[in-house]
């Protein structure tokens, strides 16, 4: 059937089955290490630093990736990306009195670069796809991916659980093992040889000097993926715990839900917001000033002492929906404005500093809540929503930006 298809359909469907599969078992790895060592008689905060190292070689990765894609082909990087994630899983599989901290945190080190070489070279592969004069297209395509990624983490999150119930650990990290591999297997066989190489040799100093553009959407998505895991990585799952004595399975199936709506979401976002350049670039700006009033109206309702457990869920609903409309904006926006031949730099250095915002959101997730509680994230989060949205606004038009 694939052979069927016009040649840039199938290296589509071929590079989003690859990403797919990916995410499901990078959603479901992260749901089975959290329920283990949980299991074990970690806090909540201790095991949310287990994946600090994660979120940490996200950011060098980001930037190197995007180098090593421009030199050796996107197809490269994005197997690599699989083989490592294959690598992780494997290093869960020693003994259990092996699988010390320690252990686990390198392993979520080795997922983490892997996660990020994957992302980068699927949506990097995109761009090079679609016509350039296609934008309504592109976006939609963009969309499609980003949207389907995060409904398969929160289906990966069920699907951790699940297997971890029915099989156990060490066999729920197999079978996942077994069927990325089938899946590397197959990518190196039929993905396109050398997509995405530059034509030039980029020099190691040029992964830091961007255009306008791309500097202004890499500020805001780091302030933006900050914002959202200040309160939502460590703070959440712990207040939810905490304040409304939800056992472990009710939290984790909640944040699942969410995430799955969320992708929902990110998915069918141009219908809502315009599916070309002007109109993403006006309404970014709308939807970005509209997202900055979701976590303050939370903070103050739990001020005023509204009903908690029902203030939460329609917060985090109305949250979660502006969220995917700006994600998936910038999604978008980062393809369109990046150069087309050395595309994976331009989207490398944005994916490292959304690799950036989430880290500094882990760590202040814990801190400020162990500090002040959850209404001092929601208010961090409002700030940095704000500059943000303060970032966007800088944006140019594209003629200004390539000129």
């Amino acid at each position: 059937m694939l052979g069927q298809l016009a040649p840039a359909v199938r290296q589509y469907l071929i590079v989003t089955g690859n990403y797919w599969a990916f995410t499901l078992t990078d959603g479901a790895l992260r749901m089975l290490v959290v329920l283990h060592f949980h299991q074990l008689g970690y806090s909540a905060l201790e095991v949310a630093m287990l994946f600090v190292f994660y979120e940490f070689f996200g950011v060098v990765t980001n930037l190197f990736g995007g180098w090593l894609g421009a030199h050796w082909g996107l197809n490269r990087t994005m197997n690599i990306g699989l083989g490592l994630q294959i690598a992780a899983l494997a290093m869960l599989l020693v003994p259990p009195a092996m699988l010390t901290v320690v252990w686990v945190m390198l392993a979520q080190a080795l997922s983490g670069i892997a996660k990020d070489l994957n992302k980068m070279s699927a949506k990097s592969t995109i761009k090079l796809l679609v016509d350039d004069s296609q934008q309504g297209q592109l976006y939609k395509w963009v969309a499609l991916l980003t949207g389907s990624k995060n409904t398969l983490k929160g289906i990966g999150f069920f699907l951790g659980g699940l297997l971890l119930t029915l099989v156990g650990f060490t066999w729920a990290i197999a079978s996942m093992a077994i069927m990325l591999t089938l899946v590397w297997l197959i990518s190196l066989v039929v993905l396109t040889k050398d997509v995405g190489k530059a034509s030039f040799k980029p020099k190691f100093r040029q992964l830091l000097s961007k255009s306008r553009p791309i500097n202004v959407l890499s500020a805001a998505r780091f302030m933006l993926f900050g914002a959202r895991d200040v309160w939502f990585v460590v703070a959440l799952p712990v207040f939810l715990a905490a304040q409304l004595n939800w056992s472990h399975w009710q939290v984790g199936s909640f944040l699942a839900a969410w995430v799955i709506g969320y992708g929902v979401v990110q998915a069918v976002a141009p219908r809502f917001t315009g599916a070309n350049l002007a109109a993403a670039r006006q309404q970014i700006v709308i939807w970005a000033g509209l997202l900055c009033a979701a976590p303050l109206g939370l903070a103050i309702a739990l001020w005023q002492q509204w009903p908690i457990a029902e203030t939460v869920m329609i917060g985090l609903a109305i949250f979660g929906i502006l969220f995917a409309l700006n994600s998936s904006l910038h999604s978008y926006l980062i393809v369109a404005y990046s150069r087309h031949d050395g595309v994976s730099l331009d989207v490398g250095f944005y994916y490292m500093a959304n690799a950036g915002g989430r880290l500094l959101g882990t760590i202040l997730s814990g801190w400020v809540y162990q500090q002040w509680g959850i209404m001092a994230c929601l208010l961090v989060s409002t700030v940095m929503l704000v500059l943000a949205a303060l970032a966007v606004s800088l944006l140019p038009e594209r003629e200004q930006a390539i000129q």
